[in-house]
Order: C-alpha cells, then structure tokens, then sequence
C-alpha cells in the first residue's frame, strides 16, 4: 500500500513533538527511546527522499549540523541579574521584613496569622548555566548566555538541538495565549543519570572523564558543534522572563503556568506560599525531596509573586530587591577513616589518600576523600581509627574536614608520612608551607609544618605513568584514545615500550602489536595513531604543558610560547628572560650583581614566573634529564615551535592595562564568566593566573561562595576585586 508522504510527514513530526512535549513538560512518557529513534529515523530519511517537504523546526533538524565557526554577542531586551543569597532562616525573615517595608506596610502576610495580601513563589535552584530564549509570534529567534548580565553570547544553535527546549511554542488549549514576544530565562543543565552515560562512554574510549555535571553542561553549551551539543543530551527549565508582551501575564506563579501550557519545561517542585512560616516549611521540605533528583539543586529561590509589587520593590545596582535565593548548607557526614593511602602524581608530589567506612554523602556512596597533605594531617590530628566528618561542597572529590575527638578509640593509629618515595623506595623532599595551596585560610597552622612530600627520582614508575597520562590528556597534546586505561594495558602488555613521551611518537612502528591487545580492533589503533600523529604538531605551550614540569602549568605553558619562537630560542634564553617582572621589583643594585643588568627589562617578556620559580624552571629545561627528552622528541619529529608567539609590538606591555605582569588567583563563583573563559581572557592580557593566594599574588578576583582564597588574601593584604571591578576593568583594557 503506498503512503500519503506529506501525511506521513507531518504525523511523525506532530508525535514527536507530542512526544518531546510529555517527557519534558508533563513528566509522562509516552513511548520509549528506542520507539522515539526509531520514528525521529524513518522521518528523516521520507524528509532525505522528499526535500520539498523540509522544515526548519523539523524534530530531525535537533540532531546537530554544521558546526559554526564562533560566537556572536546579543544584547539582552531585559538584564539579567544576579540575585542575593542567604544560608539560613533568618536571613529569609529579615529579606521578608525588608519586603513589607518596601511594599509600605501593605503587603501583608508575611507572618502567620496576618491576612495573605503577598504571596511567595519558591522555585529548585538548579545548578545549571543561565541563558534567555527569546519567542516571536512563537518561533524561536535566538538563545543567550547571561553573559555580564547586560549582554551575552549567542547559543541559539545549541538550544535548537536540545530537545527540552521547544522551538515552537503551541499551546495546549488556544493558540491565542501564544504572546507576540516572549523571553524566557532558566538553566539548562545535565541530569545525573546523562553525566554517568557520558563519562563511562568517555572512559571505554580512554578519554578523560567530564568533572561534574555543572561544568559538562557549561562546557557543552558553549562548544560550537552542534551534534555534539545533541548527543550529551542536555535539559531545561525555566524559572523566570525577560521582554513578555503585555498583558501575558500578571503573576510569576501565572507566568509558570502559562509557559508551561505552551510547552516549555517548569520545575514540578515551584510552590505558591502565603507567608514567610510557609516558605520555610517547602524550603525544608525540599531538601528532603531534592535529594531523590536526577540532577543537582543548590538552594530554593524565593521571590514576591505578584509583579506589580515587584515593579513597586525594584532592584540595587546588582540585585532585584523582590528575590532572595536560600542556599543549603553543604552536605557533611561522619563515618571512619580505614586506611591512608600515599599516591605519587606526575611531578612526584606524594598525597595522602583517606580509605573509609563506605557512606552515603550528596547521593552518592563516598569509600575515599582527599587529605591534602601531611601538615594538615598534624594540625588536625588525624588517625587511622577516628570517625571524621567529610564534606562535599561543590567539590569533585569529598574532603576531611575534621575529626570527632570524643569517639577516638584506643588502637587509633597516627598517620606516619613516608620517609622514602612509596613506588620506587627514591628519595624524599619535604616542601615549605608556601608550596602547598590547601594551606591557605588555616589561620592557626603552624608555619613549620611540612605541607606536601615529593619524590625527586624522575624515573620513578608512577611518575612515569601519571606523566603519560598527562601528556596525552585534552588540554595537553590532545591525543584521542590514549587515555589511562589504554596506557596502562600497553605499559603492563610488555610489548610495546611506552616509558617516555617519545615512545607515544613511536607507537606507529608497533600497530601488530597494538592491534593484538584485548579490545582493540582496527578502528581503535587507527584513531589512537592519527592522533598520535596530529599530537606532533601542536606546538610549544601544549608540549611544555604536558611536560609536568614542576611551575609550568597550562598558563605559564602559553606565556612562554607566546614570548619564545621555539624550544631552542627558549633554551638560549638567560634566566632573568623566564621572570622578568621579578627582575624589575628587584633594586638596581641587586639586579646588576645577580643578572649584570644595568636598567630594568622590557615587560613585553613576561611569562608569569617568579624569582623563587624562575630559577628552577631554567635549572630544569638545562638538565641533563631534559636534554634527553627534547632530543628524544626531536628526533620522533615533534615540532618544537611556538604556535603562539607574538612579536614584541603585539605582547601587552605592563602600563597597557592592570593586568600585564599582574599574578591574578580566582575564586568563588563568577557569573558573567566562566572560570577557564576568563583565564585565557586574563592571560592575553599579559597575567598570569595561579592556582593559590601567596605574598607573590598581586589581586584576586572574588566572585560568590569565595572561601579559604579570600580570607588568605585579606589576611596578607592582597588587593581584592568582586565581579562588578572586574567587569569595569575589562571594559577599560578593551575587552
């Protein structure tokens, strides 16, 4: 029987769509993923076979096409701003009183018994990337980052292949609610259940893992492919609006019923109070039931629901006054430290791992935690056998936070740090305090305290490994399917030499053997030796950065490429060369005996690197260990030119803008930037941008939830920028 095609075509498409529509607004599936695929695959081969039948908002055009070649800024219709947070319940009680003064005494029910004349809308606040969808006569026309608030980057691409967000607005009961414009603001965001896909697809791959759902959202959101953006399968709810024509709605609670009845996601879990006693109550309620979600929540956002009162209450230079988002605290648990166990990484720093009682901590089952370093491992007096208390606050990894000194048993056992390397039996360094960033905050530690052990045997084995690993990863040398699980098969094969960063250049000469290994097939070796060989020509600031050359992370990586031409070039180069800043603190005098220089250097070659790290940087590249290796990889035809180098006229100079020659440490949560963004930004600018707040640190910049890096930075009078300097100050440098 022949098909009626524009029939079948037009079916499909409205199913899917019904489809799309009941998974992310209503909750209430009505087919499988498997019958999904299935039909989205027969409409886009009827649409292959029948072009005349294309549609631009067709449920086929979600699955990604060109990638586009950059971002493009768009100014927000309305801003979007920030909105204040407090972390207990009487901060909510004062925000309410600050409420009813606003509202001249006339909101009422803000306490219980008073007549409910204000309500309250609590909304989940979901930690995800803030954008706004901009509708006209119900089409999507674009989609924008927050940005700086006042303008942002435009992601309409990836938002048209994230199937949560509809680009077409219809409303379920008339097509008149559909408003001429309509600006929706909300998070996309990752579930857990995507992030755990994702990551286990990546580590079969032997691909480094994404960090955690926030930033694989983010990082996702910006990338410029949109068939990637498809395929990590991203959410979104909305919470909020910005330009909505008039007379769509008079309420927030209304506005969330409206837009949900034209088919954009809401949070099931928005609330309408009455008074602030019940605000409280689904602020408490809600930290029960946020725990049972498929993705992750910070707090409740609590806002007056009536707009006219909202315009009556207006805003601070930075904050509307009718909003406040509660914050939970972060999740704490007790249980027993087992075992400690010593890892050595790719510089031979030695980290004490904790081993413990299995528990459930953020929802997740937690068995290890870090512990730093062995100073704070003395200054809190922790011992095989205590209960601790752990704590997961924002961080990949849980992290001790204290001990519970009353249930110590008899036989608790102190941790001895180890006297010799635990891989390889080498030699021990003990690092100053200084050198270690986790210090930092600990008003009453000891400064005597050791902070960290280094193994100084630079064939240890399991430096070696880390070092490979390193070497390999996405931000270093980039090379696609050799990732930890691949490098130790071939390292423990026996097969195939894989001991030095040279050997990854030889893998080409051993395919048999590679080929003979568990798992891997053709397709698998010949990715993994194309990337090997696209590996050769990346260049100086990702060869020095997967180096793991102890003070030479990725930013310095780059500020030595951008000012050297080659390797050689860099090698030829005096020390002063490699820290110039520090050079030109030094007083005349010093600086003639230590350099034989009679006036102070260019600023034009900074590279970040200090009078303390210079020398050890210079003392290394002229080492016998590194001439070998870069003869090594000289030889295996790596290209040991710079990519980045700019000629002196082009480098900032330090009286350009104040970020030249400026050791910049960020903390906190930004939010107009994000954090990786913002370094680059910070780093074309002439800074340098460190990981730790030390007496060398020139400024840091101090978003939100800023912690232990504020307080140090306050404590050694460093100067300290929020978001709003920050902003002015680029905008000053042209940025």
């Amino acid at each position: 029987m022949k098909i009626d095609v524009k029939s079948r075509v037009s079916e499909l498409r409205e199913l899917l769509n019904r489809a799309n529509r009941a998974y992310y607004v209503d909750a209430k599936p009505i087919m499988s993923d498997a019958e999904f695929d299935r039909l989205l695959v027969e409409l886009a081969q009827l649409e292959a076979k029948h072009p005349n039948y294309d549609d631009p908002d067709s449920p086929t055009k979600r699955v990604g096409g060109q990638a586009i070649e950059g971002f493009t800024q768009i100014r927000h219709a309305a801003p979007m701003l920030s909105i204040d947070n407090t972390y207990d319940e009487q901060g909510v009680r004062d925000w309410a009183d600050r409420v009813k003064r606003g509202l001249g005494g006339s909101g009422g029910g803000l306490f219980a018994g008073e007549e409910a004349t204000t309500r309250f809308v609590c909304d989940p606040k979901i930690d995800g990337l803030a954008i706004s969808i901009r509708y006209e006569k119900g089409r999507l026309v674009h989609a924008v980052t927050r940005g700086d608030g006042t303008t942002g980057d435009d992601v309409t691409h990836a938002a048209r292949v994230i199937r949560a967000i509809p680009v077409r607005l219809e409303s379920d009961t008339s097509r008149r609610l559909v408003p001429p414009v309509l600006e929706v603001r909300g998070e996309v965001f990752m579930s857990s259940r995507e992030f755990a896909r994702i990551n286990k697809e990546l580590e079969e791959a032997g691909e480094d893992a994404l960090a955690n759902p926030r930033n694989a959202a983010a990082g996702t959101l910006k990338n410029l492919d949109p068939k990637l953006i498809a395929s990590r399968r991203l959410s979104f709810c909305a919470h909020g609006r910005g330009e909505v024509s008039e007379g769509f709605a008079a309420s927030h609670s209304r506005f969330l019923e409206s837009i949900k009845a034209l088919g954009v996601p809401v949070s099931p879990h928005a609330v309408v109070c009455d008074s602030v006693e019940a605000v409280l109550g689904a602020i408490r309620d809600f930290e029960v039931a946020r725990r049972k979600l498929d993705y992750a929540t910070d707090g409740m956002v609590v806002r007056v629901d009536d707009f006219a009162q909202q315009e009556r209450l207006g805003r601070t230079s930075k904050s509307p006054r009718w909003v406040v988002a509660y914050k939970y605290p972060p999740d704490r648990t007790m249980t027993v430290l087992l075992d400690v166990l010593h890892q050595v990484g790719k510089t031979g720093k030695i980290t004490p791992r904790a081993v413990m009682k299995p528990v459930l901590l953020a929802g997740t089952t937690v068995q290890h935690a870090t512990l730093h370093n062995y100073g704070q491992i003395r200054q809190k007096d922790i011992h095989i056998g205590d209960t601790v208390e752990i704590e997961k606050a924002g961080e990949i990894i849980p992290y001790v936070v204290g001990v519970v000194r009353d249930k110590r048993p008899r036989d608790a056992k102190k941790i001895a740090a180890p006297g010799k390397c635990p891989e390889c039996g080498g030699e021990v360094e003990i690092e100053p305090p200084e050198a270690d960033p986790h210090v930092v905050g600990e008003k009453d530690a000891d400064p005597n305290l050791e902070t960290g052990r280094r193994c100084i045997n630079p064939e240890c084995p399991a430096q070696v490994r880390e070092k490979l690993i390193w070497f390999c990863g996405r931000r270093q040398m980039d090379i696609e399917g050799l990732g930890e699980k691949t490098i130790d098969q071939i390292r423990e094969s026996g097969t195939i030499p894989l001991n030095a960063f040279a050997d990854i250049f030889r893998l080409h000469n051993h395919r048999d053997k590679l080929l003979a290994l568990d798992r891997m097939g053709e397709k698998k070796v010949d990715n993994l030796l194309a990337g090997v060989q696209a590996a050769r020509s990346q260049g100086l600031a990702r060869l020095l950065a997967g180096m793991g050359i102890r003070h030479i992370g990725d930013s310095t990586a780059k500020a030595l490429a951008r000012n050297f031409k080659s390797l050689d070039d860099l090698l030829d180069a005096p020390v002063w060369r490699l820290m110039p800043m520090a050079v030109n603190r030094m007083s005349p005098r010093r600086r003639k005996e230590h350099f034989g220089l009679d006036e102070a250097v260019q600023p034009e070659y900074e590279t970040g690197l200090g009078e303390d790290t210079g020398p050890v940087v210079h003392e290394y590249l002229h080492s016998k260990a590194a001439k070998h290796t870069f003869d090594e990889l000289r030889n295996v035809g790596v290209d040991l030119s710079s990519k980045d180098y700019q000629v002196a006229a082009k480098r900032p100079a330090a009286g350009d803008n104040p970020f030249a020659g400026k050791t910049i440490v960020l903390t906190g949560t930004l939010s107009n930037y994000e954090r990786e963004d913002l370094k680059e930004i910070l780093e074309k600018l002439g800074a340098k941008v460190s990981g730790s707040v030390s007496k060398n640190t020139d400024l840091v910049i101090a978003g939100e939830s800023a912690g232990s890096k504020l307080a140090k930075a306050n404590e050694l009078g460093v100067k300290v920028w929020d978001e709003d300097q920050l902003v002015k100050e680029l905008k000053s440098a042209g940025v």
